[in-house]
């Protein structure tokens, strides 16, 4: 099989990469800055923000069975998630946009037509379930909160499509929990130690997933557990 990894030197982008690989599918990658840390794989700097960089990227790509996205940003250096309206700094917003959402739409538009096969498919893109407008009870987080929902809400209508189009492709939003990364490092002395985990057990639960899923899943908001949260 081969197996597409967007963002494959992350904590978990780095899990899935040696997953794949040592279950002997062929696996590519991007990274963006960094060199990879792995020498298997094959390897693509893209800046997956950049439409070019992905059109670029599409046309050196085989046809794939599984493409996952695990970029995403929750704060950089100068900015952390807001915890009122009064936050909310316009530069802040629009990169959550650009990095959490953006990129799972333009994988969609230039890899439609890798991802034609007689057999099974998947196109999953790493969320999180604080972007489910129903399940939000506490607000804050605006940023992250709606450019999470934005990326629900493109998932749940890149399905609708693929339906037609490409009716063997599963397509889903993937909520990981809290995973042991650097994105998560400036919260985790909040979260107790039980539910943070290690990127290679996300990276073995979202493998068991794979596995599971049925074509009538497609669309779905789905967490490491195989449960299936409201948007």
């Amino acid at each position: 099989m081969n197996v597409l990894i967007v963002g494959g030197v992350g904590g978990i982008g780095q899990a899935l990469v040696s997953l794949f690989h040592d279950i002997g599918h062929n696996v590519f990658a991007t990274y963006h800055h960094t060199p990879p840390p792995t020498s298997y794989g094959r390897w693509f700097q893209c800046d997956v923000t950049d439409e070019a960089c992905i059109i670029e990227l599409a046309k050196v790509l085989p046809k794939l069975d599984i493409v996952i996205n695990c970029v995403g940003i929750l704060h950089t250096d100068n900015a952390t998630p807001e915890k009122t309206i009064q936050s909310l700094d316009v530069e802040f917003f629009t990169r959550n946009i650009e990095t959490n959402t953006l990129p799972t739409l333009l994988l969609a538009k230039h890899l439609q037509a890798h991802l034609t096969s007689k057999h099974a498919t998947y196109f999953v893109a790493l969320s999180a379930k604080v972007g489910s407008i129903e399940d939000n009870q506490l607000g804050g987080w605006i940023s992250y909160r709606a450019s999470k929902a934005a990326l629900n809400m493109s998932i749940k209508t890149i399905a609708i499509e693929w339906r037609a189009k490409l009716p063997r492709c599963c397509v889903i939003a993937f909520h990981p929990g809290t995973i042991d990364t650097p994105l998560s490092a400036p919260f985790q002395p909040r979260i107790p130690s039980h539910q943070l985990h290690q990127p290679e057990w996300l990276a073995s639960k979202l493998h068991q997933l794979l596995n599971k899923l049925e074509h009538s899943d497609t669309g779905q908001l789905i967490d490491y557990n195989g449960t299936k949260l409201p948007w």
